[in-house]
């Protein structure tokens, strides 16, 4: 019975192990993993450009009047046509306007189409990769 209470006190008594630690040492460093390189050519191309151009173009008719008038005859449209009367003073036993003349101006209005060639640039980039990360021992 003696040898029992030796194996109690025993299993009773605390025991110390010593525990080891290990220590995390937490870094940064620059690594090179590639080379990027961006390239820019320049090209030319020629191109046909169509253009529609306005053009207008002005028509004058002179018109003889020879109408002795009361007064001074203002300037009138009549459609697409402007009316300048030109007018002079002629002696007659009395003094007297005269209309001597009409200028009739005529508007046209057409539209032609323009061709012309042109040359025109454009710029490609070109980007190169170089991955440098197999050449770097881990």
């Amino acid at each position: 019975m003696e040898r029992d209470r030796n194996v109690k006190r025993d299993v009773r008594r605390d025991v110390t192990l010593p525990v080891m630690e290990e220590e995390l040492k937490i870094g940064k460093r620059k690594l090179e993993t590639g080379v990027t390189r961006v390239t820019k050519k320049v090209g030319t191309s020629e191109r046909t450009i169509t253009e529609p151009l306005e053009k207008e173009t002005v028509e004058i008719e002179r018109v003889a009047v020879n109408r002795i008038i009361d007064r001074p005859v203002a300037e009138r449209k009549e459609g697409d046509v402007t009316i300048i009367p030109v007018m002079e003073e002629v002696l007659v036993v009395e003094k007297k306007l005269c209309l001597k003349e009409e200028l009739r101006i005529t508007r046209r209005h057409e539209v032609v189409t323009h061709t012309q060639r042109e040359v025109v640039r454009k710029e490609e980039a070109v980007v190169e990769h170089t991955d440098l990360r197999d050449e770097i021992p881990h």
